[in-house]
């Protein structure tokens, strides 16, 4: 019911998910990313603990294929489930079970993957794993919007989209980026019309936040 993209920006360093589905709210239950450790993907039925379990072992320096096999040991139902994996290398893992509703897949490329459940066909995943790859020096949040928009574009869910999130973590245990549209006829234009109001409104306050570097952020500059 979903395709998603788990990636890396070599650039600078931050991890990203972006995904469109027909079901309301995928951002809450399906995007996972800490900052220097890596993402995970969780949807077709969803087990939320796959995202969150998954990232502590992440943390604990397991790859990303040592993680996945760690996670079949924890859920029974794996038939069901489809979960993607990047750690810190940008080394990419991705389990379809076969009870995932066809079509089902998912396809890697050099610091990311991309995944879907009942989607038209696999030229969903192509068309997303090719828009995020055309302009590979552009911000990782303007690459994982055009690859949803090409997804959608092609197909996508094949009974349509109703609900996207972009999700971007950089270097702080806070994200960089969290854009949902959990209910909408047209969410991919919903999440460019909200990509430009946090773009404008919601981005410079984040970038002046408290860091652990920095605990009083720009306040302290701002004061002197």
């Amino acid at each position: 019911m979903t395709f998603s993209l788990i990636a890396r920006c070599p650039r600078s360093g931050q991890f990203g998910v972006a995904a469109a589905t027909a079901m309301p709210a995928v951002g809450k239950l399906l995007s996972h990313a800490a900052a220097g450790v890596g993402a995970v993907a969780t949807q077709a039925q969803v087990n939320p603990y796959l995202g969150l379990d998954g990232l502590q072992l992440l943390r604990q320096g397991l790859s990303a294929a040592e993680a996945l096999a760690r996670l079949h040991d924890t859920d029974p139902c794996m038939a069901l489930r489809q979960c993607a994996l990047i750690d810190a290398r940008g080394d990419t893992v991705c389990w379809t079970g076969e009870r995932c509703i066809p079509w089902a897949g998912s396809l890697s490329g050099e610091q990311f993957s991309v995944q879907g459940n009942r989607l038209v066909g696999p030229q969903v995943l192509d068309a997303v794993a090719e828009a995020f790859c055309r302009e590979e020096q552009r911000p990782l949040i303007d690459r994982l919007i055009e690859a949803l928009a090409a997804g959608d574009h092609c197909g996508g869910d094949r009974h349509g989209e109703s609900s996207a999130v972009i999700y971007i973590v950089d270097q702080e245990q806070y994200p960089l980026w969290d854009i949902r549209v959990d209910h909408h006829r047209d969410p991919l234009a919903e999440l460019r019309r909200l990509h430009a109001v946090f773009a404008r409104e919601v981005l410079p306050e984040i970038l002046a936040m408290p860091t652990r570097q920095n605990p009083a952020g720009k306040a302290a500059e701002e004061s002197v």
